[in-house]
């Protein structure tokens, strides 16, 4: 991992990522030529813009003790976002709190990625 700038992280050939607040986690892409989706990337490591929207989704385990071992009782969770001149724009159909705010990406948490 190569530490591009404090917001961006260079994980390896063609593989970026940057700290997601909503989520206190860090979310990636990959951009240039190769397989699977790309996205399109400005070149700017202190104000980048990804094209187009980033979207991550996934599930959680019930907070109820009972159902927390049963799938169908799983949690859907998305964050979804557009990230332009080194600004995250979190869409209405993120399920945390910062959906429909704008903010700067922040720097990634200290220690965060060290090996």
């Amino acid at each position: 991992m190569k530490n591009l700038s404090p917001i961006l992280r260079e994980l390896g050939a063609g593989r970026l990522s940057f700290w997601c607040p909503g989520c206190n986690d860090a979310h990636q892409i990959l951009y240039g030529s190769g397989p699977g989706p790309r996205w399109g990337y400005n070149g700017h490591v202190d104000l980048p813009t990804f094209t187009p929207s980033i979207k991550v989704t996934w599930r959680e385990p019930s907070d109820t003790p009972a159902e927390q071992l049963d799938d169908t009782k799983d949690i859907e969770k998305c964050c979804h976002s557009f990230v332009t001149n080194g600004q995250i724009e979190f869409l209405l159909d993120c399920t945390h709190e910062l959906a429909g705010k704008t903010m700067p990406l922040p720097s990634f948490p200290p220690g965060w990625g060290a090996t």
